[in-house]
Order: structure tokens, then sequence, then C-alpha cells
């Protein structure tokens, strides 16, 4: 198998497991924008069967990529399952893996009021060349602070990548990929939500609310 040949197989997935959908009443995000449309991985990342075929996507995606990491990273608490479960596969994809060469790392929800600051943020230091993971990403607010805490402690991090890039500009006027590369970090994601939302049908109403969200807020304007 090959990213380039799942790919669609991939945006299928999230449609049938209704990772993507509608409001016919809107939400407010943490953005603090009102949406009538949402991406949630939550109940991907509560069922064994379905993460570990996200993580099966993602592994894809990393080769199509030619990137060579020693540790995937969840942000928390979003990727923390995901980033687990990557590191697992990828680590006994190494035939001569031994004690000692692959670590496994959690990022804390809440970090500890007292300790170094290794132990604060983290349960199990990152160590070698890293790609940090992130359900979604709206305005790339969790994983620009991961990858502040990380720099700390002077982490390479390879890439960031997101499962679902809602593709809209940040309130300064960057985007997601424009804010983390900034950073010196390569984003990329695996799906757009753009993309997504025209292979759905909202109803007139609801198309009508998405299609001035985009106007508004989105990289581009999207007409159903």
């Amino acid at each position: 198998m090959s990213w380039e040949l799942e790919k669609n197989n991939f945006y299928n997935f999230i449609i049938e497991n209704k990772v993507i959908g509608f409001f016919n009443v809107p939400i407010t995000l943490k953005s603090g924008r009102k949406s009538y449309w949402y991406v949630n991985w939550r109940t991907v990342a509560e069922d064994v069967f379905l993460l570990n075929t996200v993580s099966d996507y993602l592994l894809l995606f990393v080769k199509y990529l030619n990137l060579k990491p020693d540790l995937f990273f969840g942000v928390p608490e979003g990727a923390t399952k995901l980033g687990i479960i990557t590191q697992y596969k990828w680590a006994f994809k190494d035939k001569k893996i031994k004690p000692g060469m692959y670590n496994l790392s959690m990022g804390r929800g809440k970090p500890k009021e007292h300790g170094d600051l290794k132990d604060k943020f983290f349960l199990g230091i990152p160590k070698g060349n890293v790609i940090l993971l992130e359900d979604t990403t709206t305005t790339g607010g969790s994983m620009l602070q991961t990858i502040d805490d990380l720099a700390k402690l002077n982490v390479n991090i390879i890439a960031a990548i997101g499962l679902t890039n809602r593709s809209e500009i940040r309130d300064d006027g960057f985007t997601v990929e424009e804010a983390i590369n900034n950073k010196g970090v390569q984003y990329h994601s695996m799906s757009d939500a753009i993309d997504l939302l025209l292979k759905l049908k909202p109803n007139p109403t609801v198309a009508t609310h998405i299609e001035n969200y985009f106007k508004k807020y989105g990289k581009k304007e999207i007409k159903f």
C-alpha cells in the first residue's frame, strides 16, 4: 500500500466514522469562532480498532513524506493515544530493536507544579528526531505550545502532522502551516476540511452559514 493509493480511503474513513459533520445550531470553538460544522476525532480515539487504523494511515503518510523519526509524540491530550500506538508500531517495524533504542514519551495535559522542567511537562523525555502529532488543527495553539515546550529541552522536531486541517486563517493573519513553519517546523496535514466538506451535503441553511464562515475565516472560499 501507499499513501497515494490510500488517501481517498482515509477521507472515506473520516466521513464514515462521522469525524466531520454539521450542527443546526452553531457551537463556539476554543478559538471563539461560531461554527456550524465540526471535526472531532474523539470517538475514533476511544476505539482501539479505529485508532489502530488511523495509525496505519499515519505510517503510510510518514513513508510518503520520507521522514525517518525516532519518536512519535502526540500533543497532549488530543493525540496522546495516537502517539503511543504509532510509536509502538514504528519501533517494532525495526527488526533490530533492542532495549534503549526507542523511547516512549507522553505529554502531561496539566503540568506538575513541582519538579524539573522535563518532569513538569512530560512522562519520559522525547529523544531523537521527533514527529509531533495533533488530531485537528484550527489555530494550531496546542501544537505551537508543545513546540515551545519541547524547544526548552532542545528536542529536534522534524515535522508536525495533523490528521485534519480546518483550513482557517488565524486572528494574526497566518495559516496554521505558516505559524508552525515560522517556528522552524514543517507542518503537514493528512486531510483538508474543505475537501472533506465538499464530499458532504449539508442542508441549504447550514451550507450558506459554512460558505459565509469560510469567507470570513477560511484560507479560501467554499461553494456547495
